[in-house]
């Protein structure tokens, strides 16, 4: 969710995008009387520094329903606070929020955010995993705006000098990684492993490639002691004690293990997409000597997360018609064209994945799509929060080398269950 849109250029990009905002079939003039007026918009940093651009296209063609944005921390924690503590607030500021998917069902339990009609967007459009990120409870509470799903990347000038493919298992990765990156003076493999909300990714995506789950059934069930689970915390632990996980990566989140694959230290990491068009820019050292392939599994591809973030109305919204329009505007085929084209994102409208134009401009868009239709979301709860908290408490502890995989899975369940007066039970 850091990184967010850039705009049209001039009046005839306004022109063409409006156009298909309204063409899209959103509905613009069915709200409450007095449910149009200013907006105040809340997200994450903006580290491409294109959202804000687009909104001045908007302010443009609706003067009275101007949005002003406020940028937050580009820590999904800190932006989380900070969304929280304002909503919780008598009346609030914000009135739309770009939140992280994981963050619906917490928000909606919680009742800051509104129930939306499905009607009212085009929800049949999406790529199909992504809607129900965005539902809670059998109700929408959220629409999609940009969808994510975790790739290998890797250096396929290395690969090709050594005559081999990118890893499809674990048991190749590790391979490549421990006798192959030596020879070029690179680190094998690194992902997102500091305790933060990207370690809690990385953990569940290990887990769900060996075949377990974390939590089921909206968060009411603890379902991690399992043999799988065990099986996915041991392939990063077990990386991090034999070295093919330099350990410096205990350090890393997006940014950093970006920066150390950019920079030519790194034959695989495990990021999103954007990482891939950013290294691949022109002055980058790695430039055209990246490959981007599904992530690995025990025996075959895994499964990433599925991430991205919605967009959500705020239960203090003073003009609720107001943000739903500019969530339409947002999801139109035309805006979510600029998603993809300006900031690097993987957009939601799952049309944009077959044009010819694009996929020549962005090669990893067959790849993205396919990881996107096999992603799971992170688990479900009301109290996602602090199911995130153990998770990265425990698997950073296992990475660490403080104990067993086999003791990390017991102490999983064992806070997990902890967390059942949350859950309701």
């Amino acid at each position: 969710m850091r990184w967010i849109h850039a705009a049209g250029r001039g009046l005839l990009v306004l022109v063409v995008v409006m156009t298909g905002y309204i063409a899209s079939g959103a509905r613009a003039d069915d709200g409450p009387a007095g449910g149009r007026g200013p907006l105040t918009l809340a997200t994450a940093g903006d580290l491409t520094g294109y959202l804000g651009p687009l909104l001045e296209g908007w302010n443009r063609a609706h003067p009275d329903e101007r949005v002003t944005l406020v940028e937050l921390p580009d820590s999904a924690d800190e932006t989380h606070a900070q969304m929280i503590t304002d909503l919780r607030a008598d009346g609030g500021r914000f009135d739309l929020l770009n939140i992280d998917v994981s963050w619906t069902s917490e928000f909606a339990a919680a009742g800051w955010i509104r129930p939306l009609p499905r009607d009212r967007f085009p929800l049949e459009t999406f790529l199909p995993p992504v809607v129900g990120t965005a539902t809670y409870d059998g109700r929408l509470y959220a629409v999609p705006y940009v969808t994510n799903a975790g790739l290998l990347l890797y250096r396929k000038d290395v690969l090709a000098r050594e005559g081999v493919p990118p890893p499809r298992t674990w048991a190749e990765l590790e391979r490549l990684a421990k006798t192959v990156a030596p020879k070029y003076g690179l680190d094998g493999y690194a992902g997102q492993f500091l305790p933060y909300e990207g370690l809690t990714v990385n953990a569940a995506e290990a887990v769900y490639s060996a075949g377990g789950t974390i939590l089921g059934d909206e968060g009411e069930r603890v379902t991690v002691n399992s043999t799988a689970a065990r099986e996915g915390i041991d392939f990063l632990a077990r990386g991090v004690r034999e070295g093919w996980i330099p350990r410096r990566a205990l350090t890393f989140k997006e940014e950093e293990s970006k920066q150390a694959f950019q920079d030519g230290r790194l034959l695989f990491l495990r990021n999103w997409p954007y990482a891939y068009a950013v290294a691949s820019a022109p002055g980058s050292p790695v430039a055209g000597k990246i490959g981007a392939v599904p992530l690995p599994g025990p025996d075959g591809p895994g499964t990433s997360v599925l991430g991205g973030s919605n967009l959500a109305v705020s239960t203090h919204a003073r003009h609720p018609d107001s943000a739903a329009r500019l969530i339409a505007y947002l999801t139109s085929e035309p805006v979510q064209r600029q998603v993809l084209t300006r900031g690097a994102l993987p957009p939601v409208r799952a049309a944009l994945y077959e044009d010819p134009a694009l996929v020549r401009a962005f090669p990893y868009l067959p790849t993205l799509r396919a990881s996107v239709l096999a992603a799971a979301p992170r688990p479900k709860s009301p109290c996602y929060d602090q199911v995130s908290l153990v998770v990265q408490a425990v698997v950073r502890d296992a990475m660490a080398g403080h104990g067993t995989s086999a003791a990390a899975v017991r102490r999983l369940a064992r806070e997990l269950d902890v967390l059942a007066d949350c859950q309701g039970r």
